[in-house]
């Protein structure tokens, strides 16, 4: 097949055609769940900061580029490439992220996109290179990895759903696994262990341990407490990297739209704060496409989501976090335990635990505890440069 890899950077007007091309490629899927045009390629009207464009702070500390792949007008596949200089200055690596990875099931269309990648970071000096991810791969970016088992079920917010194939395109290039993400799913159904409600007990009898809610009211306080103990908690995290103040606004702002508040939850040992849990309402369940013009523009997409916000029955643990001097207590126990029968009690029926690092087994084994089943996997590769 004869075609051409084009190279678009920041601004570009093909970049419209590098976002559709996961619209093509994923057509028809019915567990695709595309993300608004607008988070990728900003949207004035519902207030969005592309991803993809020059005004997003994710490039004041980065460099990046975009290439797509076309025959003619056929829309075949696309990768970026991107050098994230925070995240190599705080490891001291010279590591390059591939990223957006879509593409036909064809390798010569594969090995020509991730090429032009290869070379474009080799140019910079970087070592290795690895992905796929959104432009890179810190544990709080959106959009991480290759999904490699779990087809059946919709991704929840910012994860990825791709075809089959693709884990296979990547390995045959030469990229090697450097670390898998598993997502938990569970339900009031769900055979909850009963070792973990006596633990929660007992640990709330013999320790002065507090919970409370998040509150709206002072939302941006809240958020930025929830970064100090990410921060403390997540640092010797594979992939760690610190939430920075842009990224705090980002989060605020997007919290507001969707967030039960009773389902963010903090917990105090004596009068310090400890750990944060937070399950999220799904918006990808209004999100849904219906892979029909107008139903999927990004306004229609958004009314639904405006309108069913306080109607989904699903959540996404986002994130629980634990400080370090705070482990070993029962903390977590009592925080998961208490919030996750807040959330049957408050009338949702399911719930998603990801993207959980493969030996983070504090998670894994809170997640199966409460009835959990692991039910999808997510795959980040790697491979020398030269």
């Amino acid at each position: 097949m004869r075609f051409r890899v084009e190279e678009i950077l920041l601004g570009d007007r093909r970049l419209r055609d590098f976002v559709a091309v996961q619209w093509v490629i994923q057509r028809g899927d019915p567990n695709a769940v595309p993300p608004l045009k607008g988070d990728l390629l900003g949207n004035r009207l519902l207030g969005l900061v592309g991803l993809l464009t020059p005004r997003h702070p994710y490039h004041r500390h980065a460099e990046v580029i975009h290439f797509l792949a076309r025959a003619g007008r056929k829309l075949l596949g696309r990768v970026s490439a991107a050098v994230n200089r925070r995240f190599n200055d705080h490891y001291g690596e010279r590591i390059g992220f591939f990223g957006f990875f879509e593409c036909v099931d064809d390798f010569s269309v594969a090995k020509a996109l991730l090429d032009r990648a290869r070379e474009w970071l080799e140019v910079r000096g970087m070592e290795r290179m690895r992905g796929p991810g959104g432009y890179s791969n810190a544990t709080h970016e959106p959009y991480q990895a290759v999904l490699i088992e779990g087809f059946e079920a919709p991704p929840t917010v910012e994860l990825t759903h791709n075809p089959p194939y693709y884990g296979k395109l990547l390995e045959r290039y030469g990229l090697s696994k450097v670390k898998d993400y598993h997502a938990y799913w569970f339900s009031p159904e769900s055979p909850e262990s009963p070792r973990l409600e006596r633990l929660a007990r007992a640990v709330r009898s013999r320790r002065e341990i507090e919970t409370r809610p998040a509150s709206l009211k002072r939302l941006r306080e809240e958020v930025d407490l929830i970064v100090e103990i990410y921060n403390e908690a997540w640092a010797a995290n594979w992939g760690f990297l610190p939430l920075s103040e842009a990224e705090a606004d980002a989060m605020a702002k997007s919290l507001r739209v969707i967030v039960d508040p009773e389902l963010v939850r903090f917990a105090y040992v004596g009068e310090e704060p400890a750990a944060v849990i937070g399950f999220i309402p799904d918006p990808n369940v209004p999100l849904r496409p219906r892979w029909h013009w107008p139903l999927d523009a990004d306004l229609m997409r958004a009314a639904r989501l405006l309108l069913a916000r306080r109607r989904i029955r699903k959540l996404r643990l986002m994130f629980f976090g634990i400080r370090p001097r705070f482990r070993r207590l029962g903390v977590d126990a009592v925080l998961y335990h208490e919030t996750m029968h807040i959330a049957w009690e408050r009338g949702y029926r399911e719930c998603e635990a990801s993207m959980i690092l493969e030996e983070n087994d504090l998670i894994i084994k809170a997640a199966e505890a409460m009835g959990g089943r692991r039910y999808k996997t997510w795959r980040i590769y790697e491979m020398p440069i030269s």
